[in-house]
């Protein structure tokens, strides 16, 4: 099994692999309006470029597949990725996650999922992971909503970058589900809700 990374569109968004070729481009996005990382696991200070060279060396070392997500007129809003890669365990993790705050609550995350999702699923994959900050009750929610199962929280996960320890909510939607979790997402994209 080989994940590799979704280059693929639909009527709201468009993923791409991170390359230096657009690496500033995303970080011009992020650098907008850096409070979007309040629950970012790693500290952001002074410009996103540094995380966008640190993405592209562990893509370079296999451990992260990184996209940069286009709206529908090509300007990019945003990042998702694959992350904890287990092709000899037929599973992975979507995160690393993040919008400008004007296409936060819009089409555009569950657009986004919906083509990793099954990307992720047409590698091969059996399980897919998504995690968030256990305070970040937005992204808790917008989770949930998307169909995966919620798993439960690992304590002490991992340290903030204000040196204080996140706890972790963990979901997964596994391959028997994703008939029907595809199905939904299908319906929530038509009806635009």
């Amino acid at each position: 099994m080989h994940f590799t990374h979704a280059h693929s569109a639909n009527a709201y968004v468009a993923l791409e692999p991170l390359t230096d070729a657009n690496a500033q481009e995303l970080a011009d996005a992020a650098d907008q309006d850096l409070s979007i990382f309040a629950h970012w696991p790693r500290g952001i200070t002074g410009s996103y470029l540094s995380e966008t060279e640190w993405l592209l060396a562990e893509q370079a070392a296999g451990r992260w597949l990184a996209h940069v997500v286009r709206d529908s007129t090509g300007k990019i809003i945003g990042q998702t990725c694959y992350l904890a890669l287990r092709p000899d365990h037929a599973g992975l993790e979507i995160g690393g996650t993040w919008y400008v705050p004007k296409a936060q609550g819009t089409q555009t995350n569950p657009a986004a999922k919906r083509l990793m999702l099954d990307h992720a699923f047409a590698c091969g994959a059996e399980r897919v992971e998504l995690k968030t900050d256990a305070r970040n009750s937005r992204s808790r929610a917008a989770i949930l909503k998307l169909g995966a199962q919620f798993e439960g929280i690992f304590r002490h996960h991992m340290i903030r970058p204000d040196g204080s320890w996140r706890d972790t909510a963990w979901f997964s939607i596994l391959r028997q589900e994703w008939p029907a979790v595809r199905e939904k997402l299908d319906l929530r994209l038509a009806n635009r809700s």
